[in-house]
């Protein structure tokens, strides 16, 4: 649901977009922090939130992190 919203920031679509890992973090809401492959070689981290059910809103991206490789760690950022 946010790569729309990636592609649309980082002003380039993407044949790849396959999530590989996340993490979570609960706040008022749940900040989700996912690395996503998006070509061969090349991955992204992203930050996305999710409100509560009650707010009836789709997930956000927040923030996101470019030039990452498979083996980076996924970090609060």
């Amino acid at each position: 649901q946010v790569k729309p919203q990636f592609e649309s920031r980082e002003n380039r679509t993407y044949g790849i977009f396959k999530a590989i890992l996340y993490k979570t973090q609960l706040v008022a809401g749940v900040n989700y922090f996912i690395k996503v492959q998006v070509s061969d070689a090349d991955y992204v981290h992203l930050r996305v939130f999710q409100s509560l059910p009650y707010e009836n809103q789709g997930p956000s991206l927040v923030s996101f992190q470019t030039g990452k490789t498979r083996d980076d760690p996924l970090t609060y950022f």
